[in-house]
């Protein structure tokens, strides 16, 4: 288990090479950190009201 073993994380940095024994860090909080984080909220905006419809046009 050293340098030359691919299988571990000395051995991914001795070859160059990336995988599960090198895991990149995540962006997104895990944990109770990520509980307690919340996503903001958008402002409650009003319903748009629509005009009253026309009255069809009496047929003659």
């Amino acid at each position: 288990m050293g340098r030359g073993d691919k299988k571990t994380a000395k051995g991914k940095r001795f070859t160059g090479s990336h995988g599960n024994a090198r895991a990149q860090t995540s962006k997104k909080p895990t944990g109770v950190a990520a509980a307690t984080v919340k996503a903001p909220v958008a402002a409650a905006k009003p319903a748009a009201k629509k005009a009253p419809a026309k009255k069809a046009a009496a047929a003659k």
